[in-house]
């Protein structure tokens, strides 16, 4: 994961539902995350911020239930931000057209 904010998914042509959004650290130190969920043409804001500094412990896995069920419509994003090379982050979901 990058310390910049970063785009790491984008709904095209599709709706897309998260079922699943984890982030792990791999370091040992504590870490931290914000997650964006942007809708389409919008920007990374308080608005669409869904984790906020979120801290992942060292050698901790989390999975964020706030974002679980979730949809981004055709052009939404999912953005994040944080501690720079101590998150590995995973995100599942769907994407019905």
């Amino acid at each position: 994961m990058e310390a910049a904010l970063t785009t790491q998914y984008t709904a095209v042509n599709a709706t897309a539902i998260i079922d699943k959004f984890t982030a792990t650290n791999v370091t040992s130190a504590n870490a931290t995350i914000d997650v964006h969920l942007v809708p389409p043409g919008g920007a990374a804001n308080a608005t669409n911020l869904i984790a906020d500094g979120r801290i992942v412990a060292a050698g901790e896995s989390y999975t964020f239930p706030a974002i679980v069920g979730h949809g981004l419509a055709s052009g939404g994003v999912v953005a994040t931000t944080g501690t720079a090379a101590s998150l590995v982050i995973r995100c599942q979901g769907r994407e019905i057209t």
